[in-house]
């Protein structure tokens, strides 16, 4: 099957399958949403590696401790199966999201966006975001125009990120540039 640029671009990465579960064609899956469960919710997935692209659809699915979900997909039925979807990203299309209240943003809206502090400098542009326990964190790379060559960690707190123009492609954060 193949996907057009504009499908995609659409497409959301909420979790990746990583191992195979007993002999029916369970897959052990990361889910990236929160709670993980979440990820249950969506029923007709995309599959994507690399340029493999596959449609799937979810039949069942548990959480195992916590950790990682179990899921069950409408056609795979045995571990060798399974074992072929190891790598796969997990996705669905972004239209598919419940809507956010003012100043609620997904993770991958904030991937991208050029980050400077109150003096102006521009520090990098978010790459990823971690989650810590008791905050989640950007984590910012240089880019043309930076202050500097510097990685940084920043916490996503009110503390820290002062303003998010999704518009403009950039967050204002009260963050030092020496630190």
């Amino acid at each position: 099957m193949s996907v057009t640029p504009e499908t995609a671009d659409d497409l959301i990465v909420i979790g990746k399958i990583y191992s195979i579960h007993g002999v029916r064609g369970e897959v052990k899956v990361y889910s990236f949403t929160d709670p993980i469960d979440n990820l249950l919710d969506y029923k007709k997935l995309t599959l994507r590696r690399g340029n493999d692209v596959r449609q799937a659809e979810l039949v069942s699915g548990r959480s195992h401790n916590g950790k990682f979900l179990v899921v069950k997909l409408k056609g795979l039925d045995d571990r060798d199966e399974a074992g072929l979807l190891r790598e796969f990203e997990i996705c669905v299309p972004r239209n598919l999201f419940p809507e956010l209240t003012d100043g609620e943003y997904y993770w991958y809206q904030l991937q991208g966006l050029k980050v400077t502090n109150l003096e102006g400098q521009l520090l990098g542009k978010i790459v990823d975001l971690m989650e810590t326990g008791s905050n989640d964190v950007m984590e910012v790379k240089p880019c043309p125009g930076s202050l500097d060559d510097r990685d940084r960690l920043l916490p996503y707190t009110e503390q820290c990120v002062l303003s998010v123009d999704l518009a403009a492609g950039e967050m204002k954060v009260d963050w030092d540039a020496d630190f």
